[in-house]
């Protein structure tokens, strides 16, 4: 965290700015936040915090890292990169950042912007702030978002839950919204070891109030997977908890796995400030 993108932060207190002091947060109400040894910052209010520890656990955080880390899901972040490059995009706000990976593929394909990210998993964020130390990471919620009002050039929501309200309230009048959902048919593949009835995905596009739909842009390729990472890609999925024990266990036995891959990026523009 450096003190430019420490300055997209703002209090879960008060909602006030946020100065980078030393190794701390603080605004000018006195409330005062230290960085974690990786250079996190924890704010998410308490009264948001509805378990122990929210957010994804430690498995799934690391499975998702291993599997992205291995470049699996290149032909889609080039798409996402494509996509940033032609909108301004000095200011990137990641809503649901996961462990980073697609921050770190931003940050380097955009040479260098400023990203605000937070995450629910404390674990998550741990590991996204290694990975791209000069980004502001922080344990927060889309709910409840410490960005502050009108920073993001553009935001980022790769599979997380559509907080509207807050999007708009983060982005700069004028500033786009990339929501990323699955495609029909991705991880289908993987669906048809899991259940005896496979189905496809729902594809549809919503409205958003503060929002005006722009377009759509797909990115689909195939996989094929052998050993460790079938079970990675498997355990960094919702699927890994709904999944009846006898596919599991299919999976479990296989030693390849070939399945679709896509995203469908809907672009929106900001074109209301939510208050």
């Amino acid at each position: 965290m450096t003190p430019a993108t420490a300055a997209a932060l703002r209090c879960p207190v008060c909602g006030g700015p946020l100065l980078l002091t030393g190794r701390s947060l603080r605004c000018a109400k006195a409330h005062s936040f230290d960085l974690a040894k990786e250079g996190y910052a924890y704010l998410l209010p308490m009264q948001k915090k509805h378990t122990a520890d929210p957010g994804d656990g430690k498995a799934m955080v690391r499975a998702r890292r291993a599997f992205l880390s291995a470049g699996h899901y290149a032909p889609l972040m080039q798409t996402l990169a494509a996509l940033c490059a032609e909108l301004p995009h000095g200011h990137i706000v990641d809503a649901g950042c996961g462990e980073g990976s697609y921050d770190k593929y931003l940050y380097d394909a955009l040479n260098g912007p400023q990203i605000a990210a937070f995450d629910l998993s404390k674990e998550a964020v741990r590991l996204a702030s290694r990975l791209v130390p000069e980004a502001a990471f922080c344990v927060g919620g889309s709910f409840c978002a410490p960005v502050r009002d009108g920073w993001a050039d553009l935001l980022l929501n790769i599979f997380s839950p559509m907080a509207q309200t807050e999007f708009a309230r983060m982005l700069r009048p004028g500033g786009h919204l990339i929501y990323a959902v699955p495609t029909a048919r991705h991880l289908f593949g993987l669906k048809k070891i899991l259940y005896d009835h496979p189905y496809e995905n729902e594809v549809r596009q919503t409205e958003y109030d503060g929002f005006s739909f722009v377009r759509a842009v797909s990115s689909e390729a195939v996989l094929t997977l052998q050993g460790q990472s079938v079970q990675d890609l498997f355990a960094m999925t919702p699927y890994y908890w709904n999944t009846p024990a006898d596919g599991a266990a299919r999976l479990a036995a296989c030693e390849s796995l070939t399945t679709e891959i896509g995203f469908r990026f809907l672009v929106y523009k900001a074109v209301a400030v939510i208050r």
